[in-house]
């Protein structure tokens, strides 16, 4: 591959690391056409990017956009893939289902939230990381669970309240 070829590649994977907020590294070696084509196709459907790439020039991308994170580099061996996605723990339900059926893909690492994980035993960790949006409804319900609470006390005196004033207006009169 000529140098220029290489440029390019890099240019592009720091444009799509600057870009993208999360990205996980996997190895999907082992997987056979069939097996790879589906993992590709699910990727697709959840809106993950899954890219093969050389670790050299991985490396370059990454030095490039000044990623600080330099124990990511210890994980750069054998065949490696990047899933990038905007959702954090998309790739990570992804990987865990598909490894249902199958042995791969290997999570290698993951920077999901300006955070650094690294190794196949923080799957389930990033599993259950929440999303903006489940953040935001989290939030939004804790909000409406106290106003709920004092609508509903309102409403069931309501009868309570009805009763009082007519028992204080037939005493009164």
């Amino acid at each position: 591959m000529k140098k220029e070829d290489k440029n390019v590649i890099i240019d592009r994977l720091a444009e799509l690391l600057k870009e993208t907020p999360n990205f996980y590294l996997v190895d999907i070696s082992t997987l056979n056409a069939e097996k790879t084509t589906e993992l590709r196709r699910k990727c697709f459907e959840k809106q993950i990017k899954l890219v093969v790439v050389k670790n050299t020039l991985l490396h370059k991308a990454l030095e490039k956009i000044g990623f600080g994170e330099a124990d990511i580099f210890g994980v750069l061996k054998g065949a490696t893939s990047i899933m990038f996605t905007e959702v954090g723990n998309v790739p990570a339900k992804l990987i865990k289902e598909f490894r249902a059926t199958s042995e791969r893909p290997v999570l290698k690492a993951a920077y999901v939230q300006e955070s650094l994980y690294i190794g196949d035993q923080l799957l389930d960790e990033l599993v259950n990381i929440k999303s903006h949006h489940e953040l935001v409804a989290d939030v939004v319900a804790l909000l409406q669970s106290p106003a709920k609470n004092v609508i509903s006390a309102l409403q069931s005196g309501e009868h309570t309240l009805a009763g009082l004033v007519k028992t204080l207006e037939t005493r009164a009169a």
